[in-house]
C-alpha cells in the first residue's frame, strides 16, 4: 500500500480525536512536502487557539506526533523538526489529504465546540519552562495525579492547583500534573473556595512556638514550610518540616502545603546525605493528637537520619512507638 492509501486510510478510518492535533500536523506536513518544524505546526494549532508558541512546542512533542508516529511509521522527528520519511505524494494526492484532515477538524469542532476545546487554556497567561515542568512529572511518576492515567495513555498537563487567576503562584508547590481530560474539567471552578484558602494560608498563632520560628534557625524553605533542627535530637541532624499556617495536624494540611512539605523532605534527605556519609536510612514521621504523643499543637514531620549502630534493635522502627508492638 503506498503512502497516499496509508495516510487516508487512517485519518478516514482509524484516526480517533482527543484534539484537534492531529489533522493539523498531517495538514502543515503535506504543505512542506513531508517536512514541518515545530513551530510550523505550533502556529497552525495557534489558528484554533490563540496562546502561546511554546506550549504547542511542547504538545507537538507529546500529541500529535507521539500517536501519529505509531500509526504512521514514516512520521519522524529530528530534535525541533519533523517529516515524513519517503514522501512521494503527488499534488492531487496532498490536496486530498488535507481537505480529509480539514473535514475531520470541523466535525470534531462542531460535536466539541471550539469554545470548550481551549477552556483549559483560557487562564494561563504563559506556558511552564521545560525544567519545572520535567520535575513537575517526575513528581507524579508520570501520571495525572487525578484519575492516574499514564501520559503514554494521555498527555499530561502541568497545572496550577490553585488557579494564577486567582492567587496562585508560580511555584514547584503548586504545581501538579493532569491529562488533558481531568484538567479541562477542573477549569477555574471553587473561585470563593479558593479565595478563602489563600487568606487561611497567612494563619498565625501568637502562642505558637512553630508560628514564631526566627529566620536564624531555618536551613530550608520554600513558599509554604520550611526546614529547622529539632532542638531536642532524637539522632544527629533531626530535622522538623514545618508548615508555615497554623494547622494542630498532618491532617489539616491543603494539597499545596502536602507539595511543599514532600518537596522540602527529599530535598533535606539529599542536603543530608551530602553533609554525613555515615547516614544509611530515614524515619520519617508525624504525631497527630495528644493520644500519639504529640506536644506541639502545630503540624510538623520528623526526618530523623540513622546510622548503624545506634541502636541495638533497630528491627521495626517507626512500630516501635508502642514498644510491645516493636518485635514481631
Amino acid at each position: 500500500m503506498d503512502n497516499f492509501k496509508i495516510i487516508k486510510n487512517y485519518i478516514s478510518k482509524n484516526m480517533r480525536m482527543s484534539h484537534i492535533y492531529q489533522p493539523l500536523m498531517l495538514i502543515e506536513l503535506m504543505k512542506g512536502n513531508g517536512k514541518a518544524s515545530g513551530k510550523k505546526i505550533s502556529k497552525s494549532f495557534l489558528s484554533y487557539d490563540m496562546t502561546q508558541i511554546d506550549y504547542y512546542r511542547e504538545i507537538v512533542k507529546m500529541m500529535p506526533f507521539k500517536y501519529l508516529s505509531k500509526h504512521l511509521k514514516n512520521i519522524k522527528r529530528d530534535k525541533e523538526n519533523y517529516y515524513y520519511e519517503g514522501f512521494d505524494l503527488s499534488k492531487e494526492e496532498k490536496k486530498e489529504i488535507i481537505e480529509i484532515c480539514y473535514d475531520k477538524l470541523q466535525q470534531y469542532i462542531e460535536k466539541r465546540g471550539l469554545e470548550k476545546i481551549f477552556k483549559h487554556r483560557t487562564l494561563a497567561s504563559r506556558a511552564i519552562s521545560g525544567s519545572i515542568r520535567y520535575k513537575v512529572l517526575t513528581k507524579a511518576k508520570n501520571r495525572c495525579e487525578a484519575c492516574g492515567v499514564l501520559s503514554n495513555e494521555r498527555a499530561l498537563e502541568v497545572d496550577h492547583i490553585e488557579p494564577r487567576s486567582l492567587g496562585g503562584k508560580d511555584d514547584l508547590s503548586n504545581f501538579q500534573a493532569l491529562c488533558y481530560k481531568c484538567n479541562a474539567q477542573k477549569g477555574n471552578r471553587d473561585n470563593t473556595n479558593f479565595k478563602k484558602i489563600l487568606e487561611s494560608y497567612k494563619l498565625r498563632d501568637k502562642e505558637c512556638i512553630f508560628c514564631n520560628i526566627p529566620k536564624s534557625r531555618i536551613i530550608k524553605s520554600n513558599e509554604l514550610a520550611c526546614v529547622v533542627y529539632d532542638e531536642y535530637p532524637v539522632t544527629k541532624y533531626h530535622c522538623l518540616i514545618i508548615p508555615y499556617r497554623h494547622s494542630e495536624q498532618y491532617f489539616d494540611l491543603y494539597q499545596p502545603e502536602l507539595n511543599a512539605i514532600n518537596q522540602l523532605v527529599f530535598d533535606t534527605k539529599e542536603m543530608l546525605l551530602k553533609k554525613d556519609k555515615s547516614i544509611d536510612g530515614f524515619n520519617i514521621g508525624s504525631n497527630n493528637g495528644e493520644v500519639s504523643g504529640q506536644t506541639i499543637f502545630h503540624t510538623h514531620i520528623h526526618l530523623i537520619p540513622r546510622r548503624k549502630g545506634d541502636d541495638k534493635n533497630p528491627r521495626g522502627g517507626i512500630r516501635a512507638v508502642l514498644k510491645s508492638r516493636k518485635d514481631y
